[in-house]
């Protein structure tokens, strides 16, 4: 079933196919552009370390199969998928979030000799226990190398301050002792868990034509069981585990990340609490806002601060990272600034201004084909439509910021991760 979305705002239509096989597909073709992107998603990350068996009993799975499962699916018997990517001149690459992952590619010449590839190893996996043990030893060397990427480093310590057992605070791709308990038995398992197309997603955007790629679909999507997998709420404690950590590492200065352990709008927020963050974040810490400026006047920090909002199914913070050469006094003014704002409020001056600028951010990211693409997917999954924000924001008001502000950014539930230098190592 074929239906076409149309939104005069942006004067952008989109095509939504509900396939036979379960499988969900977005189409925006944009006719004049240069080049195509394709997203195929699956609904499955690495927060998601349990499975049901054949017997219908919980599993636990070992850390890390999601992304270790990701690596093994471009391989095949013959060529894998990137070799087949180079004859038809497509960039090809793929990620495991805590949440989903997405197989992807953009080009632009044989979209449609692409998309065959995309659909055909993403369905088509192959494990051997041999293939397997290469691998171990190829994503062992990259969890190793990862634990020198400072960057990473200060995000995950800060996850591991603020939560005692939701795996949101375990690394993406596990560790070298969880990856050496997966087997190609393993693999075949989560893959007939969660690559179910009832639990997948395809959407593509640029100059593409909707009738091919529909056809292509109807030759290549294999059918589909019912799928059954639901994620449940985890067992997680209020508090946070400690409100500071800290590591050495070679860095040139020292790196920060203030982070607030969340529970609004959990486990899963709406897109008008999401909005709602978004506008909040940026009155807080944008490049126009007073704490940006103050903590750039008085040195404490430089144009590598940065923040995000950071939701997921069960999880939640609001994180404030750069590099300081005091993290702690950046850290405490944040904390102080953020205070000030609870007991004064948000002003609707401010509302207006960052309403408008993020609005006009959302309009101009219909242009980009990458953007349009992974929204898809992500609202998909969050059963969303892509065009659903920009009725968000024309109706969202200063008052539901405020409720966000007043759930949000609880001292107590504060926790400061900090890299240093080696040298400083006492």
């Amino acid at each position: 079933m074929r239906t076409e979305i149309y939104n005069e705002l942006v004067d952008e239509k989109y095509y939504h196919i509900v396939h036979p096989t379960g499988l969900n597909i977005y189409v925006m073709p944009k006719p004049g552009y240069s080049g195509a992107y394709a997203v195929f998603g699956t609904n499955y990350g690495s927060i998601d370390t349990k499975i049901r068996s054949e017997n219908g009993e919980t599993v636990d799975i070992p850390e890390g199969t999601a992304h270790f499962l990701e690596h093994k699916l471009f391989e095949s018997e013959d060529l894998d998928a990137f070799a087949r990517y180079a004859k038809t001149g497509a960039s090809a690459n793929a990620f495991t979030s805590f949440d989903t992952t997405c197989y992807l590619f953009s080009c632009t010449g044989d979209f449609n000799a692409s998309l065959r590839i995309l659909l055909d190893f993403v369905q088509s996996p192959y494990f051997t226990e041999q293939t397997v043990a290469k691998e171990q030893g190829i994503i062992g060397q990259e969890i190793t190398m990862y634990k020198d990427v400072a960057d990473w480093e200060v995000l995950f310590n800060l996850l591991r301050a603020l939560y005692h057992k939701h795996p949101v605070r375990i690394d993406i791709a596990g560790t070298v002792q969880s990856i050496a308990a997966i087997t190609a038995e393993t693999l075949y398992d989560c893959y007939r868990n969660f690559y179910n197309l009832n639990n997948m997603a395809l959407a593509v955007s640029g100059n593409v034509d909707i009738d091919e790629i529909e056809k292509i679909c109807d030759e290549l999507l294999k059918p589909s069981e019912p799928f059954l997998f639901e994620r449940k709420p985890f067992d997680e404690p209020d508090g946070i585990c400690r409100d500071y950590i800290e590591e050495s590492l070679s860095v040139a200065a020292p790196i920060f990340s203030l982070g607030y352990k969340e529970s609004y709008g959990l486990p899963k927020q709406t897109l008008k609490q999401k909005i709602a963050v978004d506008i909040l974040m940026e009155i807080i810490a944008g490049s126009t806002s007073p704490l940006y400026n103050e903590l750039l006047e008085k040195g404490l920090t430089n144009t590598s601060f940065g923040f995000e909002s950071f939701f997921g199914f069960g999880y939640g913070a609001s994180i404030f990272s750069g590099e300081s050469k005091d993290p702690k006094a950046a850290a405490e003014l944040i904390r102080t600034r953020i205070a000030e704002l609870k007991a004064t409020g948000v002003s609707q001056e401010d509302f207006d201004v960052i309403r408008r600028k993020l609005y006009g951010r959302l309009i101009m990211s219909y242009n980009d084909v990458d953007d349009i693409a992974h929204t898809f997917v992500n609202a998909h999954f969050d059963g969303e439509g892509i065009f659903d924000p920009l009725d968000v924001f024309r109706t969202i008001t200063k008052d539901d910021v405020s409720e966000a502000l007043s759930h949000m950014m609880r001292d107590e539930f504060a926790a400061l991760s900090v890299i240093n230098p080696i040298e400083q190592e006492k």
